[in-house]
């Protein structure tokens, strides 16, 4: 067994006897006499796996841990006291946030935000000792600061993953799962589901007053059904001109599978004239850089604002960039477009034996989504009668037809 020290600098766990830090080189002797310097007890459990645990800012505690665990070992009890005793929600949060399979995730930003409100509460109590009234406490508190029941929702169903994954690594014992079990949901399924749809005069609108950057993600957004973030993560070495596919890979999705969408004739012109940076391999981007989910909303937010497209989840009928792929799927209907092709370019799942059985060819695919580019054509004609337009990719991909 091993006692070891966190620098609170650059947070490198290392041998407590060290004066410096082995990586940041600040004054360990220092921190400790501020006690800043947070230690863990490092051992092997009979069966061979490496456990690491957080002690406190004491390292007499730590020691007083050490033989503990040690005669704990001895007695062949360490499974059953180190998951009832000590461990507190801290702890597993810090595991938990440092798996692969967690940091890879499209909202890991999303999960650590939830699991730092979850623990301003519950951080360093021992989870045996919580109970499940104390997590309906914290339900209505927080509706009470503000927060929305989704959002709550939201963070007990993560604090609750966490503990399975726990659970599964033998970090727990069954008892932590009773915790969360009798807690209830404050919204049922389905009650914050959005129905917006941009309309065609809208989006049109939008495209008048976009700047180019702006204008090339919402006409992308509106022939694909992609998603913000697949969008500004997609690389030219995921656009096939030759066969006019994009073709991302299981990891770039949410669902992690991979997708394939045809480019129909309005996406080509603008994945034609995207210039190619030679620093990085990124198909859009804002003055030669990629751009991040932030700044897209904030642009979005604007030309909401000048084309007079009320915007937000709060504002009625207002308007929010995720609600273009609603809005895909459901003028894929509309252009009768088979269920199937809907849900395989957008990514949902298919249902059944489809699963199983449904191969559609990319030509399949592609006529698909021909079929949606004119429906587009048709309202866009339509719309035109009515009101003139100064969308440029949109009119030449008209002029074209």
């Amino acid at each position: 067994m091993t006692i070891l020290a966190e620098c609170p600098i650059c947070r490198q766990k290392q041998s407590a006897k060290n004066r410096k830090c082995v990586c940041c080189s600040d004054d360990l002797v220092n921190l400790k006499r501020q006690a800043r310097v947070r230690y863990w007890i490092d051992y092997r459990l009979p069966d061979g796996r490496q456990r690491r645990e957080c002690v406190g800012y004491s390292l007499n505690d730590a020691r007083d841990a050490e033989g503990k665990r040690r005669a704990q070992k001895r007695e062949n009890r360490i499974f059953e006291a180190i998951a009832d005793q000590t461990t507190t929600f801290e702890t597993i949060r810090e595991w938990y946030l440092e798996l692969p399979s967690v940091e890879r995730l499209s909202s890991y930003r999303r999960v650590k935000s939830a699991l730092a409100n979850f623990n301003a509460v519950f951080g360093k109590r021992v989870i045996s000792e919580v109970t499940p009234s104390e997590i309906e406490s914290y339900q209505l508190n927080r509706k009470r600061e503000g927060a929305a029941d989704a959002t709550v929702d939201m963070e007990i169903s993560i604090a609750r993953t966490m503990i399975n994954k726990a659970f599964e690594n033998r970090l727990l014992s069954g008892n932590a799962l009773r915790l969360f079990k009798p807690v209830k949901r404050l919204m049922r399924q389905g009650d914050n589901a959005r129905k917006r749809i941009i309309e065609i005069g809208e989006y049109l609108a939008l495209l008048d007053v976009a700047p180019l950057h702006l204008r090339s993600i919402i006409v992308t957004a509106f022939n694909t059904g992609m998603r913000m973030g697949e969008i500004l993560n997609l690389r030219w070495e995921h656009v096939d001109k030759n066969a006019r596919f994009i073709r991302l890979p299981a990891e770039m999705t949410k669902e992690r599978r991979a997708k394939l969408i045809p480019i129909n004739k309005h996406l080509k012109p603008v994945i034609d004239e995207t210039p190619r940076s030679i620093l990085h391999d990124y198909v859009f981007t804002y003055r030669g850089k990629g751009m991040q989910e932030g700044g897209i909303k904030r642009s979005f937010r604007t030309a909401c604002k000048m084309a007079k497209v009320p915007y937000g989840r709060k504002v009625e009928g207002g308007a929010t960039f995720h609600d273009i792929r609603r809005t895909v799927k459901t003028n894929m209907f509309y252009a009768g477009v088979d269920k199937v092709y809907r849900d395989l370019i957008l990514g949902h799942s298919l249902k059944g034996m489809d699963v199983h059985y449904l191969s559609p060819s990319e030509e399949a695919l592609r006529k698909a989504m021909d079929k949606y580019a004119d429906w587009i054509d048709e309202k866009v004609k339509r719309r035109k009668k009515l009101t003139w337009y100064k969308g440029e990719l949109m009119q030449d991909a008209l002029d074209k037809d």
